[in-house]
């Protein structure tokens, strides 16, 4: 089967508005994780290419700054355009170099032109305002100006739309933007947006796509002075080094990092519908979400009902090639992702666990498992799960769910199911988590409702205001009007 062209006319970097090849010393090998074909190879861009991609974002932002909201406005409009007008060809992508089905495909690009639409209301958002003073004669403006250059690290799982969702708001709001794209998810997550904002009329300079490894330029992209923000989305053992390299560098970090969510239900929730909710959670795109329902807390009133009704509907997932509108559980990112998942079901099982379901492995695809029964002090129970793994949880009232669930290092996501929403509510405020819904799953992202997590599932947060506040800075400009009074 022939390649789309975004494989074959992709696979360079993009510096200054010029796609050229990179300088690195090897090349990324970019696979399909179902099929192990080759999709691209690209070689990786030098420590001397990221100097030039940050230094061309230094010179483009400048002029960007300057110009209308209205002029913004525009260019985002026609990169809405060119994603739905390029939905069908991006989805093939989506399906192909990161193993999405094709419902997860659909979700992505639902999210990703959501997340576009936002940052057309961005280019206009007001840009500062007037303060009281209690001095007399003075005027306090108080103006919000970009940071200037934001630096962006995406992961592999939704490439396409965890870049998009720090490059197009960043952009909108007046800055300029160099995107280093997961290896595994090098075109998704980076080429391809920059091959959009290129066909968009965004200037030449302004977004820069590194295809790049710390193998090749070590902390260049943290520790480049250019760059005043870092938006990091990936795991906790990487993000803590990003929060110490930028600390060192006084560069202000957004980092979304890992997940250990708990989905709770409680004795009087609706079973079927919790069900569904906990499939979802547990096994949208093979669980490589970080909001995933790790961990699926059961009340013991309902345990027995639940547990029937969830191994069910875990059996009826059909799992296998990505391409086929009916499979659910398509391919896990790369061998070695399998490889670790495997490892840790062995570690459960070892441990005392239950497998309910334990489905095999053929290639990357990672048939569903459900595990019971682990011993309390299991380290699998506290660790993020990046795959078709459920754990099931059962426990004796409100109390000891709400020390359940927070018995854990992470606290990105969350839910709670019950038939009295109060009591819910009341259940979602004792959880340490940043996210937490009543009578939902656990996946869930909205343009407007700042998202991140607490512990080490991350800090700062993105969406709405919170996108704002983390792109742009405040200058004062006190204005006298009349002669202060000054003590000598």
């Amino acid at each position: 089967m022939a390649l789309p062209s975004y494989f074959t006319e992709l696979d360079r970097q993009y510096i200054d508005g010029t796609w050229r090849t990179g300088r690195g010393a090897w090349d990324i090998i970019d696979l399909n994780p179902y099929t192990g074909d080759k999709l691209a190879a690209i070689t990786v861009a030098s420590v001397e290419e990221v100097d030039e991609a940050y230094r061309a974002a230094e010179r483009a932002q400048k002029e960007w700054a300057k110009t209308t909201a209205h002029a913004r406005r525009a260019v985002f409009e026609r990169a809405l355009h060119l994603v739905e007008e390029r939905e069908p060809e991006i989805a093939e992508a989506i399906i192909d170099e990161l193993g999405g089905t094709r419902v997860k495909a659909g979700f992505e690009l639902h999210l990703a032109k959501e997340f576009l639409r936002e940052s057309i209301r961005l280019t206009g958002v007001p840009q500062g305002e007037v303060i009281p003073s209690p001095v007399e004669g003075k005027e306090n403006r108080v103006y919000r100006v970009p940071v200037g250059v934001v630096g962006v690290i995406s992961p592999f799982n939704f490439p396409f739309l965890l870049s998009l969702k720090s490059v197009a708001p960043a952009l909108a709001l007046g800055n300029g933007v160099v995107l280093k794209p997961h290896q595994d998810t090098p075109v998704c997550g980076g080429s391809l947006i920059a091959k959009i904002f290129e066909d968009a009329g965004l200037p030449a300079g302004l977004l820069n796509v590194v295809i790049t490894d710390i193998a090749e330029i070590g902390d260049a992209l943290l520790t480049h002075p250019v760059p005043k923000v870092i938006s990091f989305t990936g795991s906790d053992q990487i993000g803590q080094h990003v929060a110490t390299v930028c600390a060192t560098q006084f560069k202000y970090v957004v980092l979304e990092l890992g997940g250990n969510s708990a989905l709770t239900v409680l004795d009087d929730a609706d079973v079927d519908y919790a069900v569904d909710a906990a499939v979802f959670s547990r096994f949208v795109h093979q669980g490589q979400v970080c909001m995933a329902a790790n961990r699926i807390l059961v009340d013991r009133k309902v345990e027995e009902e639940f547990t029937a009704k969830f191994v069910a509907k875990v059996k009826t997932l059909k799992s296998g090639d990505p391409r086929d509108p009916e499979t659910v559980i398509g391919p896990v990112i790369s061998s070695n992702q399998a490889d670790a998942l495997c490892g840790v079901v062995e570690q459960a099982l070892a441990e005392g666990a239950t497998a309910l379901v334990r489905g095999g492995v053929d290639g990357n695809v990672v048939e569903p498992v459900v595990l019971t029964g682990l011993p309390a002090d299991s380290p699998v129970l506290r660790q993020e799960i990046f795959g078709p793994v459920a754990l099931l949880i059962p426990f004796d009232g409100d109390a000891e769910a709400v020390r359940i669930a927070n018995d854990t290092p992470y606290g990105l996501s969350g839910a709670v199911h019950t038939a009295d929403v109060e009591r819910g509510v009341a259940f979602a405020q004792q959880i340490d988590t940043g996210m937490i819904h009543v009578n939902d799953g656990t996946v869930h992202d909205e343009p407007l409702v700042a998202f991140g997590g607490e512990k080490r599932s991350g800090i700062g947060r993105l969406n709405g205001s919170a996108t704002v506040e983390a792109f742009t800075t405040q200058k004062w400009i006190s204005v006298q009007h009349g002669r202060s009074r000054f003590p000598f």
